[in-house]
């Protein structure tokens, strides 16, 4: 992973991964992951905000995207491999402007970094079913 908003990803999985398992709001997480400003920026602070504020918000519809796709109930599943899952569901379904193969591309990089060993699978199968899924009905709206 590269660039300021791959790492943007990364750490929004850490935080989305600690809002998942803690509750805490996800602003109050994110300032854990921000740099001070005198070192440069080291993610596309933007796009680190709005992950961690947009995917709780709309939680409740990415997980009924992702559904449907999966071989085991949302909450059984690893909860990295749910916080990747929800940010490319959610780059799927807001984020227009990235191609459904960068989407996964983007989510199998973060699931061999920070997910299970054979979790990069899994995470690709399944946002590769709900790409389709989710472009599919949006090009008939």
């Amino acid at each position: 992973m590269s660039g300021l908003r791959s790492r943007a990803r990364g750490q929004a999985v850490q935080a989305l991964y600690q809002w998942q398992l803690t509750a805490q709001p996800p602003h109050d997480i994110g300032r854990l992951f921000l740099r001070d400003p005198e070192d440069g920026p080291a993610i596309d602070e933007a796009y680190f905000a709005e992950l961690i504020s947009e995917v709780p918000r709309h939680v409740a519809e990415l997980d009924a995207l992702l559904a449907p796709h999966l071989d085991r109930p949302l909450t059984e599943v690893d909860p990295v491999e749910r916080a990747i899952l929800r940010i490319g569901v959610y780059e799927l379904r807001y984020r227009l402007e990235l191609g459904p193969r960068i989407v996964l591309n983007e989510a199998v990089e973060l699931a061999k970094r920070y997910g299970g060993e054979a979790g990069h699978k899994f995470v690709n199968a399944v946002l590769d079913r709900t790409a389709k899924a989710v472009r599919a009905d949006m090009a008939r709206s």
